[in-house]
């Protein structure tokens, strides 16, 4: 498959359910990733980075703690292939009356300004390139020798179970659910740290560092079905679905996460991959 029809397929991916069901489940997604959202926050405050770049910067709410952190001296730009997700980061630095700018665009090939940042972050943002060798090349490109990469990835889908518990339950009802492909684009396309370790060193990027992190992440139980509803394959399926199958979904999947209840909080350990690197 060429470039043009990957690039293509992404783009109506996320500009269609997948995008919607994101912005419609912003505040429950931003609480529940928070926590990275603090670690890169810490990232840029120590690599003293100015002008910033988020990859996949979703609705926003990570270029916006970026931006509060640098201050007026700094900027913090947002870029994600997202309509939908980008409208609303948009509409949300509205609000806050923050100053960051948002690119609707793909990062992997997007006419970046040379030399323009000294950090580029991203939260969950680079595991859905089509060519990451590619895409890593783009992006360096755009920053200034000695800029700092960070980046947060999910590491396997079997050291995150309740990231798939959904689709392993609902499993019988949805039979069309999409299966997950390894090194495919999606959420666990960088599980491997040896294949992120060989993309970056093969897109140019030098002092390549991949370190396991494992981090605490809870959301109210109240609103697991809502996010359950919104996103990930379940939650795309849920949103085509009709009435009756939407509850038989519902009550089959919401046990499967009785084991991370803690009170009135899911809970649970996410393990990821913190990837940093820097430009010769």
């Amino acid at each position: 498959m060429d470039i043009a029809r990957q690039n293509e397929e992404q783009a109506a991916f996320w500009n269609g359910v997948a995008g919607l069901g994101w912005a419609q489940a912003q505040e429950v997604t931003d609480g529940i990733l928070q926590p990275f959202e603090k670690l890169l926050v810490e990232a840029v405050q120590a690599a003293r980075a100015n002008q910033v770049l988020d990859i996949g910067c979703g609705a926003g709410s990570t270029t916006l703690a970026i931006a509060r952190a640098v201050g007026t001296n700094g900027h913090c730009c947002g870029i994600d292939i997202s309509e939908p997700l980008i409208a609303a980061a948009r509409a949300r630095a509205e609000r806050q009356c923050a100053p960051v700018s948002f690119i609707r665009a793909d990062a992997q090939i997007h006419a970046f300004a040379p030399l323009c940042f000294d950090m580029i972050i991203s939260r969950f943002g680079v595991m859905f390139f089509d060519d990451p060798v590619r895409a890593f090349t783009n992006v360096r490109g755009a920053l200034r020798a000695g800029g700092e990469l960070c980046f947060i990835a999910w590491r396997s889908a079997a050291e995150n179970p309740i990231m798939t518990a959904a689709e392993r339950a609902a499993a019988p009802l949805l039979p069309n659910l999409p299966s997950r492909q390894p090194d495919a684009p999606g959420q666990f396309a960088l599980a491997d740290r040896y294949r992120i370790r060989a993309i970056l060193e093969g897109s140019g990027w030098a002092g390549v560092d991949i370190l396991p992190i494992d981090v605490a992440c809870s959301l109210p139980e109240r609103d697991l079905m809502r996010y359950l509803g919104a996103v990930g394959p379940v939650g795309r399926a849920l949103q085509v679905a009709d009435d009756d199958l939407r509850r038989q979904v519902i009550e089959r999947v919401r046990p499967a996460f009785d084991p991370y209840v803690r009170g009135a909080e899911i809970r649970f350990t996410a393990a990821c991959w913190m990837g940093r690197a820097r430009a010769p």
